[in-house]
């Protein structure tokens, strides 16, 4: 195991439970697509950082999931850890607190919600960790969110348990508890997830050519 990480923290595609707010627009099983050409993008990605290893904490069955092979594929090499906590909250705290236990001293984590993410964004943010420096990275999201949390050894992972997730203030309180746990907090570029419909056009113009999203968007016919 690397001393470097991206974890990703997911849930895998299944019909019926996942992106369900993009469901009303796209029907149940086009939201689930999306949501697993977002996530292979994502792993892709993850993939390139050189020097990091890959560590994903699923929720979910990925034998139902939409694009399920091709899914098993790209996590092949991946370490995989089921997440486990009652609450989105303290599901990512417990998947920082495992990805510590596998070795990994400097941890970035990401969603699945932004596949437009590149690689050099990861590496750069994992260079700004030290073991011995009480800092950590926080990417806010567009909405007022977050996008992306990284920090060494675990630390101020259990403040995260403190906050109220997927509010608009949800960046400003993460925030807070970090620093209220002994942090300094550097951000990181802000960027778009994707939540809502409206989300996917300033998405798909920041992915690259290769992107599955963004083919996956067209076909759709999410981008007009």
């Amino acid at each position: 195991m690397s001393s470097a990480a991206v974890l990703i923290v997911a849930k895998a595609p299944v019909p019926g439970l996942a992106k369900t707010r993009l469901a009303g627009e796209f029907g149940d099983v086009g939201a689930a697509t999306l949501a697993a050409a977002a996530l292979l993008d994502t792993v892709r990605t993850a993939r390139g950082v050189a020097g990091a290893s890959v560590i994903v904490a699923l929720t979910g069955r990925l034998a139902d999931a939409v694009r399920s092979a091709d899914l098993i594929e790209a996590l092949s090499g991946c370490t995989l850890i089921t997440q486990r906590g009652d609450g989105f909250a303290q599901r990512l705290v417990n998947a920082h607190l495992d990805a510590a236990d596998t070795g990994a001293q400097r941890v970035i984590q990401i969603g699945m919600d932004t596949p437009q993410v590149r690689a050099d964004q990861l590496r750069s943010a994992l260079r700004r960790l030290e073991p011995r420096a009480r800092r950590c990275v926080l990417g806010i999201a567009d909405d007022g969110g977050w996008w992306a949390f990284g920090t060494a050894l675990g630390r101020g992972a259990r403040a995260l348990s403190t906050v109220t997730m997927s509010r608009p203030d949800t960046g400003i309180a993460t925030q807070a508890a970090l620093r209220h746990a002994g942090l300094t907090v550097a951000l990181l570029d802000p960027m778009t997830d994707v939540d809502l419909p409206t989300d996917i056009a300033d998405v798909v113009r920041e992915c690259p050519d290769t992107s599955e999203f963004a083919r996956t968007a067209e076909l759709l016919g999410a981008v007009r």
